[in-house]
């Protein structure tokens, strides 16, 4: 009798132990009681001592195709309500560059910005700007959210991105740094079966 009594105490504790370990499990890989429908992301890379960074939103396609459609209506889809796209979901995805960059014959300075994208079938055109990011739609400090309330007249840099079409689909947006050496690199924009880029060099 004894011997039952204690071989059930014995696997109370480990059951109880169990949920207790169950409970203390992160509820997603980022340890949040919930994964957001665009995680933020965070592209990076070191030129020298220079660092390039990328904040932005990441979407996923969740089943749906063609996500930047065609013709007339093409990146209706992606942009929304705004003028221009975002480059990702959510807060306005922010670059910062600790050394001037070159894009062909134009220079970005230095500093943090807001990066859009106009987009038109078989033609993207990256955007820099002055325009500060709101943390959500409902902060009233100065700025702006995603790409609502951008203006062109705080563009910095406008650069014409190159695009390619890969046969494998990309399902969560993605920024890069692709073939970077101690000069430059490429910054390239991917989801679905397109990837958009843009060549620049470190600024002598």
């Amino acid at each position: 009798m004894r011997t039952t009594a204690t071989a059930a105490a014995l696997l109370a504790i480990l059951l109880l132990g169990a949920e207790l370990a169950h409970a203390q499990r992160p509820a997603s890989p980022l340890g949040m009681a919930a994964i957001p429908a665009s995680p933020r992301g965070m592209a990076a890379t070191q030129i020298g001592k220079a660092w390039i960074t990328v904040d932005y939103g990441r979407p996923i396609l969740r089943g749906r195709t063609e996500i930047f459609g065609s013709g007339d209506s093409y990146g209706d889809r992606v942009i929304g309500n705004a003028s221009v796209w975002r480059v990702g979901a959510n807060k306005s995805t922010r670059l910062n560059t600790e050394t001037d960059l070159q894009f062909g014959s134009e220079t970005l300075a230095a500093g943090e910005y807001s990066v859009f994208a106009a987009l038109a079938e078989g033609e993207w055109t990256l955007i820099f700007s002055s325009h500060e990011a709101k943390s959500s739609g409902r902060d009233d400090s100065p700025g702006i959210w995603g790409a609502y309330g951008y203006s062109e007249d705080q563009d910095v840099l406008r650069v014409p991105m190159q695009l390619h079409k890969s046969d494998a689909s990309v399902d969560q947006f993605t920024i890069g740094f692709l073939n970077v050496t101690s000069e430059g690199g490429t910054l390239a924009l991917m989801w679905e079966h397109t990837k958009a880029t843009a060549d620049f060099r470190v600024a002598e």
